[in-house]
């Protein structure tokens, strides 16, 4: 575990909070990984010190990095209180980053990312990077959120201009005209335009990822090309 320190933070919507760290010795992160973060909490709860989260940020930017995640409203574990009481300066630890939830050698195939809630994460941390590389990759992304205030990073994501944006709200207001609902992989599987050859990565809670990983199979999607990311989405 290398030592951290809380350089600021950054309020993205209902509940939902950036932490923006600075490691004492540069890491070595591609797009899409996650890292595990330790408080060292004089008096945990049963759910322990350590949550894993994934890096919101892209390796392009520079000495920082950042993670993301959601507060509960109410029944907070201790690790969700001290973290979000946190002050500039305050210190942490944090692994190496890992995981292969990360974007495919070839520039060539096309990418669905399909992203629930705080799912978000590693998708915005792809984006990132291919804007700041200046890569051109085909991008359709499926944004699935309760509300729309919970719909983070919806500017920055626009702003690659080789993505297709199409958010899903559950809970949308009565003058919204995008789409509304729940994220459906039927609805999904007809608006991919190369279902051939696309790589769909799913990022969302770990039963929404199952799911539309059965389903997406039972559509007739090659597993080799399913890519998942699961959030075991504890508060």
């Amino acid at each position: 575990m290398k030592e951290a320190t809380l350089d600021h933070v950054v309020h993205e919507g209902h509940n939902i909070y950036t932490f923006w760290l600075k490691p004492e010795v540069k890491i070595d992160q591609i797009a899409g990984q996650f890292i595990e973060v330790h408080l060292p909490n004089t008096s945990p709860d049963s759910r322990g010190t350590k949550r894993w989260f994934t890096i919101s940020s892209s390796p392009t930017s520079k000495e920082l990095i950042a993670i993301t995640t959601k507060m509960a409203d109410k029944n907070s574990s201790s690790f969700k209180a001290e973290l979000r009481a946190m002050e500039k300066g305050h210190k942490l630890k944090i692994s190496d980053p890992m995981g292969d939830f990360v974007l495919p050698r070839d520039d060539n195939i096309p990418l669905v990312f399909i992203a629930g809630g705080i799912g978000i994460t590693p998708f915005h941390s792809i984006i990132e990077y291919l804007k700041d590389k200046s890569e051109k990759r085909q991008i359709q992304l499926f944004y699935g959120v309760r509300s729309l205030d919970e719909l983070v990073f919806e500017k920055e994501l626009k702003e690659y201009e080789r993505l297709e944006f199409i958010p899903v709200i559950q809970n949308a207001p009565t003058n919204y005209h995008g789409q509304t609902g729940f994220l459906n992989s039927e609805y999904i599987f007809k608006q991919i335009k190369d279902i051939e050859n696309s790589r769909i990565y799913i990022s969302g809670p770990e039963p929404m990822v199952e799911k539309f990983k059965k389903e997406f199979e039972d559509l007739g999607v090659n597993k080799n090309n399913l890519v998942c990311d699961y959030f075991p989405g504890y508060i």
